[in-house]
């Protein structure tokens, strides 16, 4: 018996880096957002843990190294598990492309592992943040704020989110988070209040590392009924919430074919 779950796309609908923490990494604040499209991941009992993916970004991804993995492991052993799992990844995301792939496709795995194995989900909460500082807010999939390193979590109880048409654009650039953290400025531009008026604080150094990421943002700001345009994370895949889901659909209409985009909706 196969289990299956969704691996929603992650959106950052603002994102201000504030600084550093103690421990080196960055301090983020964030609001989260997820789509009801992303990736899938299916398992189903097995004597080791083991991983094949198929798909249209399967290419390249590593079956041995690879977060859903590390995912499974950190829960076993976290869990104390004597069991293993066949995980069979759907790759439907881009790569390195800001909209939380990796992570939401590891929260999957623990989101899943846990039913498999039948164990306290509070093993999941527990090594999600050793993951990657993504993967507890993949974990909830839902909208929330993300403090410290985008790691501490509120909900958000916004209804204007949820059921948004949405359409994402990346130009197939794939982007390393490193990279772009460090060509940010430093700079500090004061803290996030609300997301509609927030920034993205990472969309600068984006740009000169993948310049394309401006091309996306200026074709999306043509778009009739687009009202909020962002770039995701740290790119390179840019969105724009639409006022209806027909404006959004004639705006993925047109698309630039060496594009890929996702027209969807928020959760």
């Amino acid at each position: 018996m196969k289990y299956s779950e969704p691996a929603p796309a992650k959106l950052n609908l603002a994102l201000h880096v504030r600084g550093k923490l103690p421990d080196g990494r960055h301090s983020l604040e964030t609001i989260f957002a997820f789509c009801i499209d992303g990736d899938r991941l299916e398992a189903e009992k097995a004597d080791e843990l083991n991983l094949s993916i198929s798909g249209p970004f399967a290419e390249g991804l590593s079956t041995t190294d690879n977060l859903v993995l590390d995912a499974a492991k950190a829960l076993k052993q976290a869990a104390g598990v004597d069991a293993g799992a066949s995980l069979y990844l759907t790759k439907k995301l881009p790569v390195a492309s800001g909209i939380g792939g990796g992570s939401a496709d590891a929260a999957a795995a623990l989101r899943l592992l846990t039913g498999l194995w039948g164990i306290d989900p509070r093993h999941a909460v527990d090594v999600a943040p050793a993951i990657g500082s993504d993967v507890p807010a993949c974990l909830l999939s839902l909208s929330a704020k993300g403090t410290e390193a985008g790691d501490k979590l509120e909900l958000v109880q916004d209804p204007s989110i949820s059921g948004t048409p949405a359409l994402l654009v990346n130009p197939l650039v794939p982007l390393s988070t490193g990279a772009v953290f460090a060509a940010w400025d430093g700079i500090d531009r004061g803290p996030l209040g609300d997301w509609r008026r927030g920034r993205n604080d990472l969309e600068a150094a984006a740009l000169t590392l993948a310049p394309d990421i401006g091309h996306v943002l200026d074709w999306l700001g043509t778009q009739p009924g687009a009202g909020f345009i962002r770039m995701s994370g740290s790119g390179a895949t840019c969105f724009a919430l639409f006022d209806s889901e027909a404006e959004r659909d004639a705006a993925a209409a047109t698309c630039p074919s060496n594009w890929w985009h996702l027209a969807t909706f928020l959760r």
